[in-house]
């Protein structure tokens, strides 16, 4: 009888510390998702407006935007270098924070697929990154060509060989900057560029992370209204978060190098007919909402009904007296994508842009959500 008793006990000890040893497991993984999970703000405004924001809830800042004055990286002008100095200085609010110089920019890439398209100038270019790194003491560099193959701004010139050129580019970069220097690049969320602009397979092993940019679905130019930033696809409009995530893990390209997109801005059209209150309907793009001012033009005083689409997981807003249809990411939808890219094991969630946010904003919402995920350190799995 001792006998038996003793083998249930040793059994009963060894079961509580596999069963102790699984829950830590589990709640060391959670601990480490939320962790390594980056939060990118884009910042684009001025030296003087960027102690107003919470920088101890962010990971990277990413200075938008630096051009090309022929072959080399070029800060505008002294109002610039006296941001970027603004920037890294805010390390000793947040020493982990990682301050990176970013390229181009919607318009501001018109050189770049004659630039890079020599070894020459690719040297070039890439030693002078390594030049402001040191001069600035900045930690890396983001590439915003819009778009290396396919189309991006009119008049913007662009070729076959723009894929190949910018993996030279970015091979490039890694040998003359070497690891210590991270080095992402903006990509579109959409299936052209996923499919067309870039060698995936060649150029991710290189890349610290690849900032999607999961907005303006519905571009500026659309004649039709659609969700700019959905987290999932409807039978009307397949871009959004979710296809576009689901696509590049299915090519290979790590869930953990993925840093989803979300706009802290909104966009309006007008002369929208009123069926699906205003939603997939035939219009002219009237103009960029930021998050700061989206109140006191989109609300109810003002005509406005707000609406939400549980299928894309979006909300979108119409005024059927003024025919005024408006697509947006608000708290609601920030929350729900921080979730997925926890969830989905993903780098992080970045934003355009910082200087759109307001008290108690987005960026709020996106540190809320990080906090809440880490809290839950045993998955519903751990239990079962």
């Amino acid at each position: 009888m001792l006998y038996l008793y003793i083998i249930k006990r040793l059994s009963f000890i060894v079961f509580t510390a596999m069963l102790t040893g699984f829950v830590y497991t589990g709640t060391v993984a959670a601990q480490a998702t939320a962790n390594n999970f980056k939060v990118i703000a884009y910042y684009s405004s001025n030296a003087g407006s960027i102690d107003s924001f919470p920088i101890e809830k962010l990971t990277h800042i990413i200075y938008s935007f630096c051009h090309l004055k022929g072959d080399r990286l070029n800060v505008d002008d002294k109002g610039d270098s006296l941001t970027i100095q603004k920037l890294v200085s805010l390390k000793s609010r947040n020493p982990r924070l990682k301050v990176l110089l970013s390229l181009g920019g919607w318009g501001g890439c018109a050189t770049c697929s004659d630039v890079f398209s020599t070894a020459a100038a690719r040297e070039t270019f890439a030693l002078s990154v390594k030049e402001l790194a040191a001069y600035f003491k900045t930690d890396g560099i983001d590439l915003d060509w819009e778009y290396p193959t396919i189309e991006g701004p009119p008049g913007h010139a662009y070729k076959p060989q723009d894929k190949d050129n910018f993996t030279a580019l970015i091979q490039q970069l890694r040998n003359t900057l070497g690891q210590q220097q991270e080095i992402s690049f903006a990509a579109g969320g959409f299936k052209k560029y996923l499919t067309d602009a870039v060698d995936w397979k060649a150029i991710m092993p290189l890349l610290d992370y690849v900032n999607l940019m999961n907005y303006d679905m519905v571009h500026g130019n659309s004649t039709r209204t659609g969700h700019h930033t959905p987290l999932y696809p409807t039978a009307e409009q397949n871009e959004s978060v979710d296809a576009c995530v689901k696509y590049l893990l299915s090519i290979g390209v790590p869930a953990r190098k993925m840093v989803i997109g979300a706009a802290f801005y909104g966009r309006s059209w007008i002369n929208v007919p009123g069926k699906n209150n205003g939603l997939y309907q035939p219009g002219q793009f009237k103009s960029f909402l930021p998050y700061n001012v989206f109140d006191q033009l989109i609300n109810t005083k003002h005509g406005f009904r707000f609406y939400y689409d549980a299928q894309a997981q979006a909300s979108y807003a119409y005024n059927p007296a003024t025919k005024t249809f408006a697509t947006f990411d608000d708290k609601q939808s920030i929350a729900k994508k921080t979730k997925y890219a926890l969830e989905h094991g993903l780098g992080g969630i970045m934003f355009w842009e910082l200087s759109n946010d307001k008290r108690k904003g987005y960026l709020d919402v996106i540190d809320d959500a990080v906090k809440k995920y880490h809290t839950q350190t045993i998955s519903p799995k751990a239990t079962e």
